[in-house]
């Protein structure tokens, strides 16, 4: 016997949901879904029990829909001479499929298509929805990740990186740290193919993995870096003393920018820094890759060596990254500008101030 699950909800709090419903759907999206219901077959009764809104609202939707008055139906004056399905295409691409009922979070345009034939009553095929995107200006692109970038010390971390750049001495050096994965499993990314046939690239049986760290001086484009079966506070403490059998007695002062890992701020390393007060750590803001400008040689380590590679042995692919790394360097980066907005000049105003007046 099939069992019933019932939500008991006290009156006084179905008030309140009630209340945070009717405020949160102002604009077109209950329009939207008084639409649909009524393409569905449903009469004003169902359609307001259901979305637990008046018949009067019900009457007013349509009505404003056949006037052609709702939002997405309303002339743009700065789109002279599109239709009105044109018109409300270039909406709807604005919005989230889920606004409208569809179990996705992006638009195809067979989706798009079947969208305006229940708004619109107008059939538009999915290749003709495609060419209309194209006109207004869409391409179907890949979506890049963003790091939260939240950290409430980012301007005076920058700030200070900033000034170590503008005041640096001919005996300091400065050098930007970070890790990278060496990963037997293919990055797969775009290249030319014929139009109709797609690449395939075989995958490992297993995943295999071999890691790098490396320093990147901005200022001459050269990298130094060492190789580790690991990635922890060990193969940080290689690349360290790698920098320390490199720069012996040429620089007084090495700060090395890294960012806050776990494996940079271990006891061991600790250590190691207090046996070599040359060297400093600067932190960079956390969630704020942009301003490492290692990243970019790794991304680029990724275009010509990671990305869509065939190579079936992990040795093979990491002799191709060192191979990378000896042969296609040295790559000169000037610092973000992120390190140059205003938040960023009124902290470093503040840290000259401070260092002029104690």
């Amino acid at each position: 016997m099939r069992s019933t699950t019932v939500l008991e909800i006290p009156a006084a709090e179905q008030e309140a949901l009630l209340r945070e419903l009717r405020q949160g759907r102002y604009g077109h999206l209950l329009a939207i879904h008084i639409l649909l219901l009524c393409a569905a077959g449903k009469n004003p009764t169902e359609i307001a029990d259901f979305l637990f809104c008046s018949r009067s609202s019900v009457y007013r939707s349509v009505k404003a829909y056949r006037a052609a008055r709702l939002d997405w139906q309303r002339d743009d004056q700065s789109s002279p001479g599109l239709s009105r399905w044109q018109k409300m295409l270039r909406s709807l691409i604005k919005l989230s499929p889920r606004v409208l009922g569809w179990c996705r979070v992006r638009w195809s345009c067979a989706a798009l298509s079947m969208t305006l034939a229940v708004l619109a009553q107008i059939k538009v095929s999915r290749e003709t929805i495609r060419l209309e995107l194209k006109a207004a200006g869409y391409v179907w692109k890949r979506a890049k990740l963003k790091g939260r970038d939240d950290d409430p010390e980012r301007a005076r971390r920058l700030a200070r990186i900033r000034l170590l750049f503008e005041n640096q001495r001919p005996d300091e050096l400065i050098l930007f740290a970070d890790e990278l994965d060496i990963d037997l499993l293919p990055k797969v990314g775009y290249q030319w193919m014929l139009k109709g046939t797609q690449l395939e690239i075989r995958t490992p049986g297993k995943n295999q993995k071999h890691y790098l760290a490396a320093a990147l001086n901005p200022e001459t484009g050269q990298t130094y870096y060492v190789l580790g079966p690991k990635k922890n506070n060990v193969l940080f403490r290689k690349l360290l003393d790698h920098l320390q059998q490199t720069f012996r007695k040429r620089y007084r002062k090495i700060y090395v920018v890294c960012d806050n890992y776990r494996i940079h701020k271990a006891k061991a390393v600790d250590r190691w820094l207090e046996e070599h007060s040359r060297f400093e750590l600067v932190w960079l803001p956390s969630y704020c890759p942009r301003a490492n400008p290692i990243e970019r040689v790794f991304g680029d380590v990724h275009d010509k060596c990671t990305r869509n590679h065939t190579r079936r042995r992990l040795r093979t692919l990491v002799g191709d990254v060192e191979e990378h790394l000896t042969e296609n360097g040295p790559w000169k980066y000037r610092l973000s500008e992120i390190y140059y907005t205003p938040e960023v000049d009124l902290e470093v105003d503040v840290l000259l101030i401070s260092a002029t007046f104690g």
